[in-house]
């Protein structure tokens, strides 16, 4: 049986953001193709390193070295790929082991899954008056062009971020694999209409465009519906400490288990406006079978009826009208549509055979 070298930035920890549980997820898979004993895991944030392998991080940038990856770290993995039959790179911001891999004779597949358009993605985490902002964003641009030159394959999530990288890279991708999730869904009954004035929860970590999103909804929609809103996610405890939020919202922050939230709440409010890939939160709605009312940003790269999972609002206006249409008009608070979205295009079972492919 072959054998993988799967490469991932950090190990994985109780509380995953949305690009953990999608390295999750990648692991999964190749264990199901490959089986467990033959897929190995080496991460570069090992929480390990000394403080000196990390004193020259900003020089490294400069060698294209990003997010803790070191030359140790580098010749390492170099050293050992030889014995795999495939090295599998979870991130093209580490483009430059494509490159090294490459350089170094290595005979095998490399693979490379771009979670993001890595330059898109820290042109939007970092805030533009950050003066070493410049090198990050520089630097993920030239680990995404390492990434296309020297893998054999490479992946992306959906047709936008394969048209960016076309365009930037002039490369397309081997395969298109959206966004999905290992089915963790417990089905328990539920009749319950959605409720006068709705449960309505938002669902992302502390992050520029969740925050900006969320802030834009309660200063420009929250004033004009009757709902009951909660805000859950990694890190989330900052938001409120550094904004003045309505007393009543109600905030989660570092919760181990989201499912109570997410059966208790009548819907997903989504108001996304930037970003790259496919938003990890909208395919964990679609699984608990949730109302969704959500942005151009929040769908992007999911291939559903906005009608009948709840709604697309772009506008302040559009949000408004759309919760209070079903404040006045009940729906179920189980969404059978969305769950069998979810089922047949983003859980691990509805994507497996586009991972054999790219083995095979």
């Amino acid at each position: 049986m072959s054998k993988l070298l799967f490469i991932r930035y950090n190990k994985p920890s109780g509380i995953l953001e949305g690009g953990a549980q999608g390295t999750q997820k990648n692991y999964n898979i190749l264990c199901r193709i490959l089986g467990a004993e033959n897929v190995t895991t080496y991460c570069i944030n090992d929480k390990e390193s000394s403080n000196s392998d990390y004193f020259n991080g900003f020089f490294l940038m400069f060698q294209n070295y990003f997010l803790g990856l070191t030359s140790k770290k580098m010749n390492y993995i170099v050293d050992i790929a030889f014995n795999y039959d495939y090295v599998f790179i979870d991130r093209s911001v580490f483009g430059i082991i494509a490159k090294r891999l490459v350089e170094s004779g290595y005979k095998g597949k490399i693979i490379t899954f771009f979670h993001n358009v890595e330059k898109l993605y820290f042109r939007a985490r970092v805030q533009w008056w950050k003066p070493w902002r410049y090198f990050i964003v520089r630097c993920a641009d030239k680990n995404d062009f390492f990434s296309c030159k020297y893998s054999d394959k490479i992946i992306v999530l959906n047709s936008r971020d394969n048209f960016e990288i076309e365009k930037r890279y002039h490369r397309s991708a081997d395969e298109l694999i959206p966004v999905a999730l290992k089915d963790k869904y417990i089905s328990y009954k539920n009749d319950n209409l959605t409720c006068v004035e709705p449960i309505c929860l938002f669902l992302g970590a502390y992050f520029p465009p969740n925050n900006e999103g969320v802030l834009w909804f309660i200063k420009n929609v929250y004033p004009y519906v009757n709902i009951k809103m909660i805000i859950a996610g990694k890190g989330m405890s900052k938001l409120k400490e550094e904004n003045n939020l309505p007393e009543e919202i109600e905030v989660y922050s570092d919760v181990p288990d989201l499912t109570p939230f997410f059966n208790s709440s009548d819907f997903m409010i989504l108001p996304i406006f930037k970003g790259s890939g496919m938003k990890v939160k909208t395919c964990e709605s679609l699984m608990y079978g949730k109302n969704i009312i959500a942005t151009n940003e929040a769908f992007e790269g999911y291939e559903l009826d906005y009608d009948k999972v709840g709604g697309l609002c772009n506008t302040a206006e559009e949000f408004i009208d759309r919760i209070n249409y079903f404040s006045k008009n009940p729906i179920p608070q189980f969404n059978q549509y969305s769950r069998q979205i979810f089922l047949e295009k983003y859980s691990e079972d509805a994507i497996i055979d586009k991972f054999r492919r790219i083995l095979l």
